[in-house]
């Protein structure tokens, strides 16, 4: 897979032979290894992302949740996709946006660099995440997607194939441009 140009990168380590991407659709229909839930700290199924990989998934989703006791705001863990395309689904929980002075851009950070290295765990070389944070949990979008791209090309890992998953044509955007290397 061809490298990201260097117009698209935004400095430091980037894994050579990453391809980054932005897409808008469904991440419960993506066919790669590993697609990420934006969980909650239960990881027992919620509302948005989370419910739509818990129902597309199945049940048992839930049970291999179960065994995992939660996660940490900021951390990532790794169950099958069962009915999913995906055979893994890793599920990370992003903060809750309190205004920014809260530590949530690290928090938000640390939930991709943590997600591709469970990725590099389970042996994925393909993953699509969501806009984590930017739905219930009120992550500004704009904010979000710089630090979703600033952050999958500077951490090292395995993974050949990143996309990006918008639920709606104004995240898609904001992926694209700063892809692009603007802002906004």
């Amino acid at each position: 897979m061809p490298p990201i140009p260097p117009e698209r990168k935004s400095g430091g380590y980037h894994p050579p032979h990453m391809r980054l991407e932005a897409v808008w659709g469904d991440i419960t229909t993506e066919a790669v290894d590993a697609i990420v839930n934006a969980a909650n700290t239960s990881l027992l199924g919620g509302g948005g992302v989370d419910g739509a990989i818990h129902r597309a998934a199945g049940p048992e989703l839930l049970e291999a949740c179960r065994a995992l006791g939660g996660c940490a705001t900021g951390d990532a863990k790794a169950t099958s996709g069962f009915r999913l395309p995906a055979r893994w689904v890793i599920h990370t929980v992003g903060p809750v946006w309190r205004g920014g002075s809260a530590g949530e851009p690290a928090l938000l950070a640390s939930c991709y660099r943590r997600s591709l290295e469970v990725a590099d765990e389970v042996g994925a070389l393909s993953v699509a995440f969501p806009a984590i944070s930017t739905g219930v949990y009120g992550y500004p979008a704009e904010d979000a997607a710089t630090i979703a791209v600033d952050t999958i090309v500077t951490t090292p890992t395995s993974v050949e194939l990143v996309r990006l998953v918008a639920f709606d044509e104004r995240t898609r955007t904001l992926y694209d441009r700063r892809l692009a290397g603007g802002h906004g």
